[in-house]
């Protein structure tokens, strides 16, 4: 079984990386090698199995060909590279060169190994907004109101198609925001949503540019690592017609989220927000929808986590950086 992680520099390829080290398996199958892909050579993960990490500028489709031919044929491809939400916006070219030509070199590699691999694809919950109603449900049409979101869409019909023809048994994951994330804040327009928990609980100061009624729809790091890996186990069939569903999460708000926050770790965490709003920032986020019932990916075993603390907590003990 050999595996390709695109972003595999990321923390949440690196968490996948380090969920299938442990397991040594991936669909009934021993994991013989497995492929860390990034613009950067990623970290290494210590595993009873083969780990490449390498570097690979995605929307360079002769780069993803040279990839594909040194170290495939893959029979799972988990395809998370991409630039995220704010700096799709802010350098529209950038974005439809890594979201769009980066995705459409994945997709044509992995269509010419000829062996119909697994792939998994991360979308995004940001494929909605616009005229679409207060609670996504399962077969709402795709309205994106942002560069990103309508990258994330276009990759999503692809991946559709591709399925339908037999060249992938692709499966597409529109990811909730993920929070808390570990590192630095990136160029996502929800990396607040992170860094308002993170560096305060690393003793840092940040910024929340949206008032705190403001709802996300979330999931946690741990939860999304186990719902990717569940995307590559199950049998494709089961998706139907639409390789691409809504993962599920939760809707809180930003103050429910501060309290789960102080209820685990104390006080002294909000004291270190400041609360100033971004005008830029705040225009793209309250285009996304903070509602969803996900039934089918609830019936086909995907999770949602239980409540804000759990999320704390979990960050407290996988990814906190101590100075």
């Amino acid at each position: 079984m050999r595996i390709l992680i695109t972003g595999g520099g990321g923390f949440i390829g690196q968490k996948i990386a380090r969920s299938l080290a442990g397991s040594g398996r991936l669909r009934e199958a021993a994991v013989s090698e497995l492929v860390l892909a990034d613009l950067a050579t990623p970290a290494r993960v210590d595993a009873g199995f083969v780990v490449t990490p390498t570097a690979c500028d995605i929307s360079d489709a002769d780069a993803v060909d040279a990839l594909f031919a040194d170290h495939g044929p893959f029979d799972v491809i988990f395809h998370l590279a991409t630039i995220a939400s704010g700096g799709s916006e802010a350098d529209f070219d950038l974005g439809m060169r890594v979201n769009l030509d980066g995705t459409l070199a994945i997709f044509a590699a992995a269509r010419a190994q000829g062996n119909c691999p697994v792939l998994v694809y991360t979308s995004s919950c940001a494929v909605h907004g616009g005229e679409a109603p207060e609670v996504i449900t399962d077969g709402v049409e795709l309205n994106p109101q942002t560069s990103y979101g309508a990258q994330k869409a276009m990759g999503e019909l692809l991946l559709n198609d591709m399925t339908r023809r037999g060249f992938i048994d692709g499966r597409g994951l529109r990811l909730p925001t993920v929070t808390i994330r570990p590192g630095k804040p990136n160029t996502a327009a929800s990396s607040f949503m992170s860094s308002i928990f993170r560096e305060p609980l690393q003793g840092e100061a940040a910024n929340c540019p949206v008032k705190d009624d403001f709802p996300i729809w979330h999931t946690a790091p741990r939860t999304v690592t186990r719902n990717l890996i569940h995307a590559a186990e199950i049998d494709g069939a089961l998706f139907g017609q639409n390789r691409n569903l809504n993962l599920p999460g939760r809707t809180d708000t930003v103050r429910q989220m501060i309290d789960a926050m102080t209820r685990v770790a104390g006080p002294e965490a909000e004291a270190r927000i400041t609360w100033n709003e971004d005008p830029t920032i705040f225009a793209i986020v309250t285009g996304w929808r903070a509602h969803f019932r996900p039934d089918k990916a609830l019936k086909l075993g995907f999770v949602a986590d239980e409540g804000f603390d759990d999320t704390v907590r979990w960050f407290l003990e996988d990814d906190i950086a101590i100075p």
